[in-house]
């Protein structure tokens, strides 16, 4: 007895041990891993980083247009080994500080700090457009391990009818209402039921791998996804006119936005070519001193002695760049060309994004209409056929027939409302707004 009561202690000791794990997992919602991801993704963190990079670049830009200001001193020592022993040797220094500003440079200068800027501008909105690529990937990452949790219930739902049907057809079986042939139908069907739910939790796993892969978790890290309340409401939401949607989508999408700054930062590219064309003037002061030893002078009084002060001015005119200049001019007008090109591709690609969304948004909404009302009459007619062939009226052809066409009818309605609802929050993102509080 003492035995078995202190297996019994621990046993209940490992269950409690397990379920008190299991209570430590974080459960996830959609807000709890857009929130994570946008903090702890590795790219958007190195597009970030870009993003600071070219600020400091902005820094650089500016300060070219100051005067540069440099201190320099050089020590020598000379060895003459054929003239008189005592005065074979020569030690000499200088120092001095320059100054060096460009005065005017073809507007060179003041064109890099505002490409500068504009390039700036471009890093920011790539950092916007990496957080949109994650929110679109999480969201369906999200969504799809939703649909395939629920796709396990229906699975193990169904799995659990066939089973009730075999046990009753076994009782059948032995009252001799049926054959042994019609009971192994019926243990056939439950076989393949339950392989289904091993399928569903299978693919279940791999959906939460990809979103764990998504968030990058450690290898150590479990997640269990949490289960919302998901009312027809949500899965049949008005949609506001695709043109309307567009519009949106063109003044939120921050892609639209970085193909127009691209433009402008290729045309900056052409005006700080020509640049090239233009003479440019330059300014430069210094002052300086020197000694040199066995010199009639005594260090310090030469230093002195030898303290000079200069200023010029460097006008540099181009005459002859071998076409350098005219090519770069004209590589910079082809990328404005080819800027131009990738901004329309970016507005198209926009358009079939959102047209897309739309339309299967429109059309899943449809189709689950059209599926409740199919798993309605599918559950009447396999339980009105259940009853039949209870009592002889159908065969069990029928009655098998009945229930899969009930089980497709459900899975049918589960497609229809997470692809549903995947491209309303789709749209939401297009046009900037946040998705789903209830996630």
């Amino acid at each position: 007895m003492m035995k078995r009561n202190l297996l019994m202690g621990c046993i209940a000791l490992l269950g409690w041990q397990i379920a008190a794990a299991q209570d430590t997992v974080k459960v996830w919602t959609l807000h709890d891993c857009l929130s994570y991801a946008l903090e702890n993704n590795i790219e958007l963190q190195q597009n970030r980083n870009t993003y600071l990079a070219g600020l400091e670049d902005t820094k650089e830009a500016k300060a070219a247009q100051l005067p540069s200001l440099t201190a320099s001193t050089t020590q020598g020592f000379t060895n003459y080994p054929s003239g008189n022993a005592s005065e074979n040797n020569s030690y000499t220094a200088t120092y001095g500080v320059n100054a060096d500003m460009t005065l005017y440079a073809g507007g060179r200068l003041r064109t890099a700090v505002r490409q500068q800027d504009v390039q700036n501008s471009i890093d920011a909105l790539t950092v916007e457009e990496s957080a949109n690529d994650i929110r679109v990937a999480i969201v369906q990452a999200y969504l799809q391990t939703l649909y395939a949790a629920e796709a396990v219930t229906i699975a193990e739902s169904t799995a659990e009818i066939s089973r009730a049907q075999r046990d009753r057809a076994a009782e059948m079986k032995e009252a001799g209402s049926i054959s042994r042939a019609d009971l192994a139908q019926f243990e056939s069907q439950l076989a393949s039921d339950r392989y289904q739910v091993t399928v569903a939790r299978t693919s279940l796993d791999d959906c939460r791998l990809q979103l764990k892969q998504l968030l990058e978790l450690d290898i150590a890290d479990e997640m269990r996804i949490a289960s919302p309340e998901i009312s027809e409401e949500e899965v049949l939401a008005a949609l506001a006119p695709k043109t309307d949607i567009y519009a949106a989508a063109l003044e939120a999408m921050p892609e639209i936005r970085r193909g127009e700054l691209a433009v402008e930062a290729a045309e900056l590219g052409v005006r700080q070519a020509k640049a090239g064309f233009l003479p440019s003037l330059s300014l430069s002061a210094g002052i300086g001193s020197g000694y040199m030893s066995g010199n009639s002078y005594e260090s310090g009084t030469q230093i002195w002695n030898r303290f000079n002060e200069n200023v010029g001015v460097t006008l540099s005119i181009p005459i002859f760049s071998n076409r350098s200049n005219r090519t770069a001019v004209n590589k910079a007008r082809l990328e404005v060309a080819n800027s131009r090109l990738s901004w329309q591709d970016l507005r198209k690609t926009l358009v079939r994004k959102v047209e897309t969304a739309y339309l299967d948004a429109v059309s899943a909404q449809s189709q689950y209409l059209a599926a409740n009302e199919k798993e309605r009459y599918a559950f009447e007619s396999f339980t009105l056929t259940s009853e039949q062939f209870a009592v002889g009226m159908k065969n069990i052809v029928e009655m098998l027939t009945a229930q899969n066409e009930y089980a497709s009818a459900r899975q049918e309605v589960l497609q229809a409302k997470y692809m549903a609802l995947m491209n309303i929050e789709l749209l939401n993102i297009y046009q900037g707004r946040d998705v789903t509080s209830n996630y």
